[in-house]
């Protein structure tokens, strides 16, 4: 569903009611799913007592990744969606959790974390730019964010997807271009370090998704890279 206009509340009404599939549905493409995990992580420059927001958790999967580079770091990991909240706490009973009411008024303090991982998030929020800002208002000076999306070449992919093969669907969204969420981070206070686009074939066979992976190494910076399923900024607040 690419709404032009959605709010929060109906986001969070999506994931309650997908929650005890999501963890089943993914696992059908889960290395296709867990990428997003490992690729992050390096990212994210991990040493020492950091404390980490990762924002959403869905099932607190990241949480995982984080703490096996970063036994050290302090992880917070914030979900809009209290049944996957419920889902996380069956599976990881020793995660930290905190709901989320909007994501355009975060409940934290301002300058807590020092490190950010939104996965596959902003394309959700009702008001990305103002979802941005307050990423921004909760970070540390130097703060490393990495974020995920889908870009708008993946909304047609997707719904075909969805009919051929189910799963837990992605409710209210809007897939945005590369050039606009460089924009929004350029405009909210995000220094941009790096963005690359990732898994141009995210199914079939594992050579062929692995020569896919090649091609869009290689034209990095091409409409090819626009092309890749799961984009990635990684950003730094000055």
């Amino acid at each position: 569903m690419g709404k032009k206009g959605w709010t929060d509340r109906e986001v969070e009404a999506h994931w309650d009611r997908v929650a005890d599939i999501y963890v089943r549905e993914n696992d059908r493409v889960k290395a296709t799913h867990d990428q997003r995990f490992r690729e992050a992580v390096g990212y994210l420059e991990l040493s020492g007592p950091l404390k980490v927001l990762n924002i959403t958790s869905r099932d607190c999967e990241a949480n995982d990744y984080i703490r096996s580079a970063c036994s050290s770091c302090d992880v917070l990991n914030a979900e809009i969606s209290s049944g996957l909240m419920r889902t996380a706490e069956r599976i990881r009973p020793y995660v930290r959790q905190i709901k989320l009411e909007s994501y355009s008024d975060l409940p934290f303090d301002d300058r807590v974390f020092d490190r950010v991982i939104s996965l596959e998030t902003i394309e959700h929020a009702a008001e990305p730019v103002q979802f941005l800002k307050e990423l921004n208002r909760v970070s540390r000076t130097g703060a490393v964010m990495v974020l995920s999306c889908p870009p708008a070449t993946s909304e047609v992919p997707y719904r075909i997807y969805s009919c051929l093969f189910g799963g837990h669907g992605e409710g209210p969204h809007r897939f945005p271009s590369s050039g606009t969420v460089k924009k929004w981070l350029a405009r909210t206070g995000w220094t941009l370090l790096n963005h690359k686009g990732t898994i141009l074939i995210p199914v079939g066979p594992q050579w062929l998704q692995q020569w896919g992976e090649k091609i869009i190494e290689k034209f990095q910076k091409t409409f090819i890279s626009e092309l890749g399923i799961r984009q990635f900024y990684v950003c730094r607040k000055q």
